[in-house]
């Protein structure tokens, strides 16, 4: 998630060629038209455009076992169902905060992260500015939200990872600089998970993106346009933190593509999505020539990658867009 001040201006089209290192072929709903692109890949299918009038920003992704995503929608304070073929349902839509309240950063009531577990129970992150709202909330099917660990009013907690094994949820603070760790559970108080340095932001947004992969918590930092991973101890605290990749300004979410460290990361502001190898080397490998429009969260499922674009600067065309990584491409 990145700035929405008016400032701050409208992101350019870009016309980067796609990296060898990844390839793309059409994926998506039949009939689907696709977008050209330059370089070595095919092209990339609209799963959905939605609709910005209705407030159809989607800030974050889950995907579900029969080919369908869940979507937090940023500030319409909605959670919502996208069909295969591109139907939007809206499973529930948060309460509306108190009057007065002012969400740090954002000012707006904000929905940040979704993760889905084996159950179709979807867990989800609310900020509002007001105590009795923000936090950590579940949505089981069938079900009515609830919020199940408050977390602090003063921050902002956006990205949210699931460890299922483990019965734990890894929260990103973007102001206060925090991983906050919750159990599947809910209840008690959240845990400080970690509180380093390498999270704070620098002017804005600082830790956003999350993930659990291979025996660590990986975040993303908007501001300082890194991507850390911090171990998981035998005794389940935070190890030293480790920078892994730098140079990517406005990364919003990530996402692993396979058991490797390799990741594909959203850079919401340039309208870009950027292949990053474990050495941190990293290349853009989708445009605004392929349909982006200010990506926010990618999702990977085997060979495809599913990227939401909530366009926050173009205010043009909320979309969601299939792409087929070609391994060894």
């Amino acid at each position: 998630m990145t700035s929405r001040t008016t400032t701050r201006t409208r992101t350019g089209l870009l016309a980067t060629a796609v990296a060898a290192a990844l390839a793309v072929t059409a994926t998506g709903p039949a009939g689907a038209a696709p977008v050209s692109t330059n370089g070595p890949a095919a092209a990339v299918r609209f799963v959905a455009h939605l609709d910005l009038n209705d407030g159809q920003r989607p800030e974050n992704i889950t995907l579900e076992p029969g080919g369908g995503a869940v979507v937090t929608f940023a500030y319409s304070r909605q959670v919502a169902r996208i069909t295969p073929d591109g139907r939007v349902h809206v499973l529930t839509t948060l309460p509306e905060p108190p009057a007065g309240s002012v969400t740090p950063a954002l000012t707006s009531p904000f929905l940040g992260g979704v993760v889905r577990t084996h159950d179709g129970t979807l867990y989800f992150l609310y900020a509002t500015g007001s105590s009795d709202l923000t936090g950590l909330w579940r949505l089981r099917p069938g079900g009515t939200p609830q919020r199940i660990a408050a977390l602090p009013a003063d921050g902002l907690p956006n990205g949210l990872a699931l460890d299922e094994r483990g019965g734990l949820l890894y929260a990103a603070d973007s102001v206060l600089g925090t991983i906050w760790r919750v159990p599947v559970s809910g209840g008690g108080t959240p845990t400080a998970w970690s509180t380093a340095p390498e999270l704070a932001a620098d002017g804005f947004l600082g830790a956003n993106g999350i993930k659990v992969h291979d025996g660590a918590v990986w975040v993303s930092n908007l501001d300082r346009g890194t991507v850390l991973r911090v171990p998981v101890t035998r005794r389940g605290t935070a190890g030293p933190v480790q920078t892994r990749a730098t140079g990517l300004v406005d990364i919003d979410d990530f996402a692993f593509t396979g058991r490797g460290d390799t990741l594909l990361a959203a850079i919401n502001k340039d309208n870009e999505v950027a292949r990053v190898e474990p050495g941190g080397r990293h290349t853009v490998v989708l445009t605004a020539a392929d349909g982006l429009q200010g990506p926010t969260s990618l999702a990977v499922r085997g060979s495809t990658a599913y990227v939401a674009s909530a366009a926050y600067f173009t205010d043009d065309d909320p979309n969601l867009l299939s792409a087929r990584i070609v391994p060894g491409a």
